[in-house]
């Protein structure tokens, strides 16, 4: 009876032990998850932003032409 009642204490002990280490692990890979995703939409985000704002200021846009102007128009009166 002692034998048995020691066992099935020492599978208690180790199925908490094993339940605290797993949600120990399990929050840890959530947290490095969500800085991932965090991060990447950072960068994602920056990547848009810097073609977009590429592509708007081109050779041959209008936005170009009129910083092309402006800037001829300041260079003349100054």
């Amino acid at each position: 009876m002692g034998r048995f009642l020691v066992g099935t204490v020492a599978v208690l002990v180790g199925l908490v032990v094993a339940g605290a280490l797993a949600i120990w692990l399990f929050k840890a890979l959530l947290g490095v998850a969500f800085y991932l995703i965090v991060g990447a939409a950072v960068v994602g985000g920056g990547a848009f932003l810097y073609y977009r704002a590429k592509r708007a200021l081109g050779p041959g846009t209008r936005m170009r032409n009129r910083l092309d102007a402006a800037s001829e128009t300041y260079r003349r009166n100054h």
